[in-house]
């Protein structure tokens, strides 16, 4: 299969949506699938409003449309619903070449979150932007149902995994802090609901791991708070696995990939019990879903680091590249021969 990977969200960023489509591409590629990523590199670009270490193509559709074209792909996945993603939905519709998207954000919780903008627009939207997809993928069940109550259709599940070499339980000492060690990591943005985590009062020492456009100012808002800055790799596994809970206060994402990693360290969870955590945590095994996020990760504090570390050995990258790789292949099965669109105009 030639696969075209249209995505706004693309290295150097750092975060779950980069880390599930460059992994996915990786075993694609592996698997002898032919994989073309495109992404920002590519375009001239302009800083994001509000977040400006994302670029985002300015005007791509003349030049994406080309290469699209000259690609000439089996599959067409539009991953996000940015500049690029809009542009490839647009080549696809006037080529009429069938298109799978996927949702990876809860984007209106988001634009809501800095900008006063009602639901009920952003998610009309976005309906009408993967409601011209023969697919939408979604990593989880009460993802799919959410979206269903809102009108989206042609829903299907494409869920995560977890690389368990690299995330893995490892000794506790490599961070010499007072403990409980209470650690978040991931982007530090106000999306993410930190200042929930921040504010709550826990024995011990509150650790932030990972860079983002609010760091600076919750750098100078929680001066007792231990901000380690980004760290990759084994540097960020060392620290996940030296932390005694993790603690996950957003309401905004659609998985979490870094529920798996922590837990494939063995480090339990506490979260609110919203989209994301209810499908992946264990309540009471692998970690603690409350209201009451200091109750939560009190709580969690007891839990058995071995049943989190077996819980996310059930998660594989090969098995969740299966059922993109089987979504993708149904809608290619069911479309006729498409004759690729040049640009006009």
């Amino acid at each position: 299969m030639r696969l075209a990977l249209v995505t706004d969200a693309w290295l150097p960023q750092t975060n779950g949506v980069v880390r599930t489509l460059s992994i996915t591409a990786g075993m694609l590629q592996r698997q002898g699938h032919t994989v073309e990523v495109l992404d920002p590199s590519g375009f001239r670009t302009i800083p994001c409003p509000t977040y400006p270490e994302i670029r985002l193509a300015w005007r791509p559709y003349r030049k994406l449309a080309r290469q699209l074209a000259a690609l000439a792909p089996d599959a067409v996945h539009v991953a996000t619903e940015g500049p690029l993603g809009l542009a490839a939905r647009r080549w696809c519709l006037r080529s009429g070449h069938a298109f799978t998207t996927s949702y990876h954000t809860q984007f209106p919780e988001y634009l809501r979150a800095r900008f006063p903008v009602p639901l009920r627009l952003s998610y009309a939207h976005l309906r009408r932007f993967h409601g011209a997809a023969a697919r939408t993928l979604v990593a989880t069940a009460s993802m799919r149902r959410q979206l269903t109550a809102r009108g989206f259709r042609n829903l299907a599940t494409w869920s995560r995994g977890v690389d368990t070499q690299l995330f893995c339980p490892r000794p506790k000492a490599f961070l010499d802090l007072p403990r409980p060690i209470w650690l978040y990591f991931g982007r530090v943005s106000v999306e993410k609901g930190i200042d929930d985590f921040l504010r709550l009062d826990l024995p011990g020492t509150r650790l932030v791991v990972g860079d983002g456009p609010a760091l600076a100012e919750l750098r100078q808002r929680y001066p007792a708070v231990v901000f380690a800055g980004f760290r990759y790799g084994e540097d960020l596994a060392s620290h996940i696995a030296a932390a005694d809970v993790f603690v996950f206060p957003s309401r905004t994402d659609t998985f979490g990939l870094v529920l798996l990693e922590a837990m494939a360290c063995g480090v339990p969870v506490a979260a609110y019990p919203v989209t994301g955590p209810v499908d992946v945590v264990v309540d009471g095994v692998t970690g603690v879903l409350r209201e009451d996020l200091r109750t939560a990760a009190l709580a969690a504090l007891k839990l058995d680091p071995r049943a989190c570390r077996e819980h996310a050995l059930r998660y594989t990258w090969e098995a969740a590249t299966q059922q993109f790789v089987g979504h993708v292949t149904d809608v290619v099965a069911e479309r006729p021969t498409q004759v690729s669109a040049l640009p006009t105009g």
